[in-house]
């Protein structure tokens, strides 16, 4: 009876916690919300910008994500895209898209095998060899923007002590329970984490699916070069970035990332992933993120309230766990990143919520994830080497060599 009332006053105090995170996203997003509505379209002369897109095969939705930054309103851009070989089916969609929109500048670089562990960022550092301009946006193949993003994106970027601009963004399912509950958790969990950060300290990382720098501050931190080794490599250009002491900017523009884990498999595995590298670059708020799930609390107070004769007040705490996840859904999810899913699906995010709690407990279980297929070891601080196969910096790294080719010149 003892340990039951200790585990219900526990279950009181976690469910308190996260009552307050809420408290905070519903001001964090208040906040959000009204730099949006001061926000209007930029009217300064922007500069020429650089596009870089790293592809890495055939996924759902790629030719309207690719067609969405050729149909830019912006008046002066190129785009950059990479790929390890010029059999990468990807690059046929690039064709594709770019016949639509000749106007469009467009590189084509092969980068061959990567030689480091972080594939995207090798493919990153011969792509950049290629740029024009002196402002730049990495952005990933599985996002879509609206016609006005690169002006929104850039326009911070023309204030010298701001050094990168990063962006909010929805989950956008492709079908099947697995990529629902995936796509709520990036509306959802990932921008209250966000706002509320940035609410707090201000922005002192990036978010991988847009990344807008120019090339004084890139250079400044080291490069391309210096992110190689590293798994959450956004994270760590945009702390790197705020460590020069320039500022990371979270931008009012939103965008969509399109969510094509459809199987249990799949999907489990990507989010896990994420969970084990934000335990490596940032061990200390990735353990005071427990804080911040209700689910489980919720649980807990029902079980421990029935075993201690308080049941309906466990049925009440679990209750108010299950409405407070509804509330975070509509406050995060709609509030913050209009994601129209957040209201109609906001009855799943408790299932959602329980669901990150297991994946943030299984991230301090080994240090091993998989990404594209091969296998890491990562290391605090975030580093990861190759776990068997053929190890990057082997022969096998040498027989493609980095090229840069036409759009016309693909098979």
């Amino acid at each position: 009876m003892l340990i039951a009332e200790l585990l219900l006053w526990f279950a009181i105090a976690g469910l308190v916690s996260c009552t307050g995170f809420l408290v905070l996203l519903a001001v964090a997003t208040l906040r959000f919300r009204r730099r949006q509505r001061r926000t209007g379209t930029p009217t300064a002369v922007l500069p020429p910008v650089s596009l870089l897109k790293p592809l890495c095969g055939l996924e759902p939705g790629l030719e309207a994500n690719l067609a969405s930054f050729f149909a830019q309103d912006y008046p002066d851009f190129e785009i950059i895209f990479g790929a390890r070989s010029s059999e990468d089916p990807a690059l046929q969609v690039v064709r594709a898209v770019q016949k639509r929109y000749p106007q469009v500048a467009v590189k084509v670089v092969l980068s061959g095998e990567p030689d480091r562990p972080n594939a995207k960022v090798c493919s990153l550092q011969k792509m950049y060899a290629q740029v024009s301009y002196d402002y730049l946006v990495i952005s990933d193949s599985d996002v879509q923007v609206a016609p006005n993003y690169l002006r929104e994106v850039i326009a911070p970027l023309l204030d010298q002590r701001v050094g990168m601009v990063t962006c909010l963004y929805r989950g956008v399912p492709t079908g099947g329970i697995w990529s629902r509950l995936e796509a709520l958790g990036m509306s959802i969990e990932m921008t209250a984490g966000v706002v509320v950060a940035d609410m707090l300290e201000g922005m002192r990382f990036a978010l991988g699916p847009t990344m807008a720098i120019r090339r004084d501050a890139l250079q400044a931190v080291g490069g391309f070069e210096v992110l190689a080794d590293y798994c959450a490599d956004d994270y760590l250009l945009g702390h790197k970035v705020y460590k020069s002491g320039r500022q990371v900017v979270l931008s009012e523009h939103v965008i969509d990332h399109v969510v094509f884990n459809r199987s249990f498999k799949p999907s489990i595995l990507h989010q896990l992933r994420w969970m084990k590298s934000t335990r490596f670059s940032r061990p200390k708020g990735h353990i005071g993120t427990v804080l911040t799930f209700a689910m489980p609390f919720g649980l807990l107070a029902l079980g421990a309230g029935a075993a201690a004769g308080h049941p309906v007040l466990g049925l009440a705490l679990f209750a108010w766990a299950v409405l407070n996840r509804l509330l975070m859904a509509v406050t995060a999810g709609w509030g913050a990143v209009h994601d129209r899913r957040s209201l109609r699906d906001c009855w799943l995010y408790p299932v959602r919520d329980l669901m990150g709690f297991f994946f943030w407990s299984a991230s301090f279980v080994g240090r091993r994830i998989v990404w594209r297929g091969d296998l890491y070891r990562l290391e605090y601080g975030g580093k990861m080497t190759r776990v068997g196969g053929t190890s990057p910096g082997t022969a096998a790294a040498d027989t493609a060599a980095s090229a840069t080719v036409a759009v016309d010149h693909l098979a």
